[in-house]
């Protein structure tokens, strides 16, 4: 569903902000019948809003949606390229990562206006989600669901190695010895001859089944990697988030992190960033070379549906400062620059409402920013055998889940955070040394 900007969307920053005057290809017939063009990126969640657009449309004849759906890359390529032409799409989904580039350019609607002219009830969301939309006053979203990350683990491969799934509930973890959670990822490595990486013997160098697997090119915020870790050990990104405007990367609680994962890599317990990197976390847990990752919530119905692994989830471990996930949220967008912008807000209203995240909800892909449709979530994904209680358990503490960096320059911190630790991942740099010329080089973005 969604990873902080890593490469992708530095183009972004390039429109100029004279292009919301231009037109999307939305189409308008002579008799009045508009057809709006809403863009996502998640094929799971495709079906889900196409029931949203199907009711709507029951309830708005003359307002036809026409869903276009792109991975997550091209999507971001794809949307860039649109809106420096002016030919968007009248409603896109869109990232608490990217909107504030969006919203500096002026590409984006301020939907206050409307919400205030058709008292749209905010109380109803999760409390937060519908604040992060708002900067200066004016709200430039309304938020659709929410996210969290947690452990995922290979059934069959924590059975054969003798570890009790009772024993992943309450794992605790710190950066000098990794706590239980290091002995777990030991005992779940394996080399060629059969060697766990808790026995004598082991052979780092010819392992066959890998403890654990992070997506370490996660961006800025290391969403379902380090980032959770760190702030377990009590770093915090910013002075403050969102729009705070000083990052704390050279934190020693975050070396100590980024430390900890890479003596990980060095005890042949975590594959090599140069061999895993490209394929990601998911595809390494299908083959079975891993037998434990972290996974957000949006992946939750990819890794449950499948039928050659079981996989099962289970709450990340406990830091020296508790334990702490990652939790975002995406909102729908209006393009300034569309022809049909009042017809536009009635689709968000709709994609925001309890009639919308309700069919949602039913679908079992993703937990609903209102309550109540996310309680109908949960539901849902028990029916069908999906065990989500991790994702809602983590969540269910005040403080427990953090809000990722949101500030101006997303897509340039997201470059500098990911090239800097990519020297350390491949061993050409020191986790301190890398986030102080990291830290320096993002804070510059800001003066």
């Amino acid at each position: 569903m969604r990873r902080a900007p890593t490469l992708i969307g530095t183009a972004l920053l390039a429109a100029a902000a004279a292009l919301s005057a231009c037109s999307s290809s939305s189409s308008d017939s002579s008799n009045g019948n508009v057809t709006l063009r809403y863009a996502l990126w998640v094929d799971t969640q495709a079906p889900a809003y196409q029931d949203c657009a199907n009711a709507f449309h029951a309830d708005h004849p003359n307002i036809k949606i026409k869903i276009e759906q792109t991975a997550w890359a091209e999507y971001w390529t794809n949307l860039t390229t649109e809106v420096t032409a002016g030919t968007a799409p009248d409603v896109f989904t869109d990232s608490v990562a990217y909107y504030p580039d969006f919203q500096t350019n002026n590409q984006i609607v301020d939907l206050e206006p409307y919400v205030k002219r058709d008292h749209v009830d905010l109380s109803h969301f999760r409390p937060g989600l519908a604040d992060l939309w708002v900067r200066d006053g004016k709200r430039y979203g309304l938020p659709k669901d929410w996210d969290a990350v947690a452990l995922v683990y290979n059934a069959k491969l924590v059975q054969a190695a003798g570890v009790d799934p009772a024993s992943l509930q309450n794992l605790t973890w710190n950066p000098t010895d990794g706590g239980d959670f290091e002995k777990l990822i030991a005992k779940l490595s394996v080399d060629d001859h059969g060697r766990r990486g808790d026995q004598p013997g082991f052979d780092k160098n010819h392992v066959k089944t890998y403890g654990i697997v992070l997506d370490l090119d996660a961006g800025a915020g290391g969403q379902t990697s380090w980032g959770n870790l760190a702030v377990a050990n009590g770093f915090q990104f910013l002075d403050k988030n969102p729009f705070g405007t000083h990052y704390e990367y050279d934190d020693p609680k975050l070396a100590e992190t980024i430390a900890w994962i890479k003596g990980l890599q060095d005890k042949g317990y975590l594959g090599r960033y140069s061999q895993h990197s490209s394929l990601g976390s998911d595809a390494v847990l299908a083959s079975g070379r891993a037998a434990l990752g972290m996974a957000g919530s949006w992946m939750a119905s990819t890794y449950l549906s499948n039928k050659k692994v079981d996989f099962a989830f289970a709450p990340l471990p406990a830091g020296p400062a508790g334990r702490h996930t990652a939790s975002n949220t995406l909102s729908d967008a209006i393009y300034a620059g569309g022809k049909h912008k009042d017809q536009a807000w009635e689709w968000v209203k709709f994609l925001a409402s309890p009639k919308c995240q309700h069919l949602v909800a039913k679908r079992a892909v993703v937990f609903p920013a209102i309550k109540s449709a996310s309680d109908e979530a949960l539901s849902a994904f028990r029916s069908q055998h999906m065990d989500m209680q991790a994702f809602v358990t983590e969540t269910s503490q005040p403080g427990a889940s953090f809000l990722l960096p949101l500030t101006d320059h997303a897509a340039d911190v997201a470059e500098t955070v990911q090239n800097g630790l990519d020297g350390v991942w491949l061993g050409q740099d020191s986790p301190a040394d890398a986030l102080k010329k990291v830290n320096d080089h993002v804070n510059g973005l800001f003066k």
